[in-house]
This record gives structure tokens, sequence and C-alpha cells, in this order.
């Protein structure tokens, strides 16, 4: 559930509330912590076909390459895509996703249909125009298939995770 000071909507999603937020921890140390956004009307059981804003904001430096690497990693939890895809998805995200330091803020948009986009720090680094993607991107996070279901419970608004 959001804070009682939750931070201000993002501007990538008019009209948008925080659903829910998480901090992801690996081996008991912090990584991340995630915001949901969605529109007041958002369906959990219907993530993929709503526009949806995630925002991790990063807690400790990280090379943009190793985010791109383990995003692909994660996104084959859910399967469905072929190889040529993934080293085309990873090329993409290795462009797009820059090194981040502590306290840099990475934001995505699910477009469904569309695919995502990016912002590093408010600023837009770029956009991989493919609905696959944007349907696997996202459920790293959001699908049942994720390997953080409390962090995902967390972000859908259905349990607390801090």
């Amino acid at each position: 559930m959001p804070s009682a000071a939750s931070p201000a909507a993002p501007a990538q999603l008019a009209g948008s509330r925080l659903q829910g937020e998480a901090t992801l921890r690996f081996f008991g140390l912090r990584v991340y912590h995630a915001r949901l956004w969605t529109r007041p009307d958002f369906q959990p059981e219907r993530f993929l076909e709503q526009p949806v804003v995630l925002e991790l904001e990063y807690l400790r430096d990280l090379k943009g390459g190793a985010i791109a690497e383990r995003s692909v990693q994660e996104m084959r939890r859910a399967g469905g895509f072929n190889e040529a895809q993934a080293e085309r998805w990873l090329a993409e995200m290795r462009r797009i996703f820059p090194d981040v330091k502590n306290g840099d803020r990475l934001t995505g948009l699910h477009e469904p249909g569309v695919g995502a986009r990016f912002w590093h720090n408010g600023q837009p680094v770029g956009a991989v125009a493919d609905p696959a993607f944007g349907r696997l991107f996202f459920g790293i996070w959001l699908a049942p298939s994720t390997s953080e279901p409390a962090m995902r419970l967390a972000l859908l608004g259905q349990t607390t995770n801090r």
C-alpha cells in the first residue's frame, strides 16, 4: 500500500496513482525501491492490458549492461520468445539503460499493444516498440511467474513489502 508521504504521480501516465511499492533485496542488500503507478480503474488480474508506469529508484550503483542482462534472464521465466528476439531485446536494453548510481531512477511505461518507453532521472532514454517485449519486461515484476512473488503482491497493492 502507498505510504502516507507518497511521491507525486509521474508525468508519463496522466491521472495515475500509486498502486504499490516494494524494495528488492539480494542477500540482505537493498538493490532498488520499486513503485507501480496505475490509473484509478486498474485491474491487477489484467495488468498486461493496461498502461502502467514502473519506477525503480536504485539504492546502489549498477552497470546498465548488467541490468539489461538480468532483465533478459528474468523475462525467460515467462518464456515465449526465441534467441533472435532475446539478442535484439538485449541490444536495445544495453543501448537504453545507463549505468545507475545510488538515488538514480529508471522509469518505464508499458504501452499495451505497442511496447515500452524508458526515462532515466526524468529524461527520455529510449523505447522498444515491440508488444511482446513490453508484456515480458513488465512481467518481470507483475506476472505470476516472477522470481519475486512478494514484491509482485506489494506492487499490485495486495500486501506490503518494504
